[in-house]
């Protein structure tokens, strides 16, 4: 950063590519429900996408952190505010409650001023959290509507006339 701003816009008034607002994602397990441990976590995971990325604080519009429903005993967001973020939004929330989801779990979203394009982003899964999303590759396809019988031989009937 110099003295007219950050990266972003420095990149901005050259022409190279518009600012607009990224999602960056992460996601880190806690090994224990205490104000402590939630904290010592989501300072772990924020400097690790900050450093993943190289975020300047002044380019983040809000944070939403969610914890799974286990894990109450602090404000996650409190993490950021230690670290010295006090402009942005802070927004805390629990995950939905689905079984057999990872338990004590803790993810942030950082909605981030960016020149960088989404595939750019670098997304951040540390401890347990990281068999959450091994690979892209592995999201199940969604399949298309099946034709019955009916429709099949009609489509047939169709083609051939």
């Amino acid at each position: 950063m110099n003295l007219n701003g950050t990266q972003n816009q420095q990149d901005a008034q050259r022409g190279n590519r518009p600012i607009v607002c990224r999602g960056v994602r992460g996601a880190i397990t806690v090994p224990d429900n205490n104000a402590e441990e939630i904290l010592a976590a989501a300072r772990e995971l924020l400097q690790a996408m900050v450093e993943a990325n190289q975020i300047h604080p002044d380019d983040i519009t809000s944070i939403y952190f969610t914890t799974t429903p286990d894990l109450n005993a602090a404000y996650p967001a409190l993490a950021a505010r230690q670290l010295g973020w006090s402009d942005a939004a802070l927004m805390c929330a629990h995950e939905m409650d689905v079984p057999g989801g990872l338990p004590r779990c803790l993810r942030v979203l950082i909605h981030w001023n960016t020149t960088r394009s989404a595939r750019e982003i670098v997304h951040v899964y540390l401890k347990e959290a990281r068999a959450l999303r091994p690979d892209r590759d592995r999201v199940p396809l969604v399949r298309p509507r099946q034709v019955n019988a009916m429709e099949a031989m009609i489509r047939v009937l169709q083609a051939s006339l």
